[in-house]
């Protein structure tokens, strides 16, 4: 039997289907959501698009940052070193976002939202592509790697980021999908992973939100924070366990409507248990916790993200904001998050306070209304922005 030639002229005359266009990466174009949420919707957006090229401050850094890449030739790190922002194009850049209309903006506006990831792109690149130290050097970054891997990632970073992907922003500039690249290349999409927060193991908490009344309980939920161990293949630390016995205890008061258990892929570094999950099954297997009654927050890595995730919940199921929440955990990390030091690592680390601290009750419990601003999203710390 005959085997049919197909040629280059077949394929060429060959019907074109109407979804034909740049591939869409669902991983990436999720992360990209994410990580740059006002820069993807420049990116969904051709009307965006021009605006922003349009601004003769902007076309000219961009102009700037071409020929800066184009220098490099073929040299992955000089690549690497030209994605990078300066102050000066990203000041153009955040001037003419901020000129953008119908784009969702956080509480502090498009210009402030458009610098944060700005800053998150250089923040990526220099952690996963140039090696420089993360502020948590023990659970972030790309950690020790073998210089040959260093550059294969770079080098695979340099051929994504120019590759048609739909919805990018790449057209404008590729620094957003090279920083994308790099984290994919690193297998740190954890930002991702649980993705979308109000579904999978939240599902039927987030359904009972709905319909609750909240004026039945004294606190609108208790915040179980994490608290990693440090041992590689341990699902839940010894410390987490007895956060765990607090937290059964205190909700058969009944109290509280909801369990808000807040820890993620942190200890030790790129673990394959997200603390807050770990945490589920316990209250679930071991003391009877109804699921519906327990929401994680499976991205914290910090004490700071674990207050500020949690805030975001309680204003995702449209819990009442000017009732408290009660936040549950060790006598040391309760003390360490009534101390003044914890505002100023606040500051330092996330620009502002996701809630208000209130009164001590005991050792081990204390008061907390969350924020508005901690809806802000911020590239900056790319596994939990």
């Amino acid at each position: 039997m005959a085997v049919p030639i197909v040629t280059m002229a077949m394929i060429a005359t060959a019907t074109v289907p109407a979804e034909a266009g740049a591939v869409r990466d669902q991983l990436v174009a999720q992360l990209s959501q994410r990580l740059f949420p006002l820069f993807d919707a420049v990116g969904e957006d051709a009307r965006h698009m021009r605006t922003l090229r349009a601004d003769p401050a902007l076309s000219v850094a961009l102009q700037a940052r071409e020929a800066r890449r184009a220098a490099c030739a073929d040299a992955p790190l000089c690549i690497a070193h030209a994605m990078l922002w300066t102050a000066e194009e990203a000041e153009a850049l955040t001037r003419a976002a901020a000129t953008l209309d119908d784009v969702a903006a956080p509480d502090d506006g498009l210009a402030a939202q458009a610098g944060r990831e700005v800053a998150g792109i250089n923040a990526i690149v220099r952690s996963y592509g140039l090696g420089d130290v993360p502020p948590y050097p023990d659970i972030d970054g790309a950690g020790a790697i073998d210089p040959r891997e260093r550059e294969a990632r770079l080098r695979a970073a340099q051929w994504l980021a120019p590759l048609p992907r739909a919805g990018s922003v790449q057209a404008m500039d590729p620094s957003f999908d090279y920083a994308l690249a790099l984290l994919d290349g690193s297998d740190r999409t954890d930002a991702v992973g649980y993705e979308p927060r109000d579904g999978g193991a939240n599902r039927a908490a987030m359904e009972r939100a709905r319909a609750i009344d909240w004026s039945r309980y004294r606190y609108s939920a208790m915040i179980v924070t994490g608290i990693g161990p440090e041992v590689e293949g341990m699902a839940l630390s010894p410390v987490g366990k007895y956060h765990l016995r607090l937290a059964a205890d205190r909700f058969a008061r009944g109290e509280a409507p909801f369990i808000i258990l807040s820890g993620g892929r942190a200890h030790p570094r790129a673990t394959p248990f997200a603390e807050a999950a770990e945490m589920r099954k316990a209250l679930i297997d071991r003391y009877g916790i109804p699921a519906e009654a327990i929401v994680i927050e499976p991205y914290a890595r910090h004490t700071t993200t674990n207050l500020r995730n949690a805030a975001r919940l309680l204003m995702m199921m449209r819990a009442p904001m000017n009732k408290d929440a009660l936040i549950v955990c060790n006598p040391s990390q309760s003390a360490a998050i009534e101390s003044g030091d914890f505002v100023r690592r606040n500051t330092r680390e996330l620009g502002y306070q996701p809630g208000t601290i209130g009164a001590r009750l005991s050792p081990t419990e204390l008061l907390f209304r969350p924020l508005p601003q901690s809806n802000r999203v911020d590239p900056r710390d790319p596994l939990d922005p």
